[in-house]
């Protein structure tokens, strides 16, 4: 059962992720581009991790939050500067969310563990962070891979799907096989994959 501080934290999450300039049509309905995607991030950690704790509940929900402000275009468009991006947007998310948990009266402790999982510390040893990659995963594959097989050429694709493996559990793997994918990105997987 949601508690109150969770129900008013993604309240205020979703807010923020509302004045996305950028949007996304999903089943014929217009979105705030992040605002969906929290969204999509909410539902599969419900359904791949139901008895999510609370700072993952809070981390999946506020993944995203506020990214249109930090764009990708105004650093280098290399490998040095996507890497450079990433850093910064955690560090961006991490001070974003926890001026909203803070707010909203949740403790350090809890604020800190939101920070640990948005900085993905510790991936494939702690629990969380592992759970919160499964779930980045799978929302990926789900709803924004077939987008890039339109753009990328087939090399580079193989290359983003095996990164994207290596990164998930063997539960997050066989979550990704139940997915409804088209069927271009299934080849995908089975090329990358053999």
């Amino acid at each position: 059962m949601e508690n109150d501080k969770l129900k008013k934290a993604i309240q205020l999450f979703d807010q923020a992720n509302a004045l996305d300039p950028n949007s996304e049509t999903y089943q014929g309905k217009e979105y705030p581009k992040e605002l969906l995607y929290a969204m999509r991030m909410t539902d599969r950690l419900n359904a791949f991790a139901p008895n999510a704790s609370e700072a993952l509940q809070l981390t999946a929900r506020c993944q995203h939050i506020c990214r249109w402000e930090i764009a990708r275009e105004s650093y280098e468009m290399n490998r040095e500067g996507y890497l450079r991006w990433r850093q910064d947007l955690k560090k961006f998310h991490a001070k974003k969310a926890s001026d909203i948990l803070t707010k909203v009266g949740y403790d350090q402790t809890t604020i800190d563990k939101v920070v640990f999982l948005l900085e993905k510390k510790q991936l494939k040893k702690n629990e969380d962070t592992q759970t919160l990659e499964d779930v980045i995963c799978l929302v990926f594959l789900e709803f924004y891979f077939d987008a890039f097989t339109k753009k990328h050429p087939e090399e580079k694709l193989v290359d983003i799907l095996q990164k994207t493996w290596r990164k998930m559990s063997d539960q997050g793997h066989e979550a990704a096989m139940k997915l409804p994918l088209p069927d271009t990105s299934v080849r995908l997987i089975k090329k990358a994959l053999a």
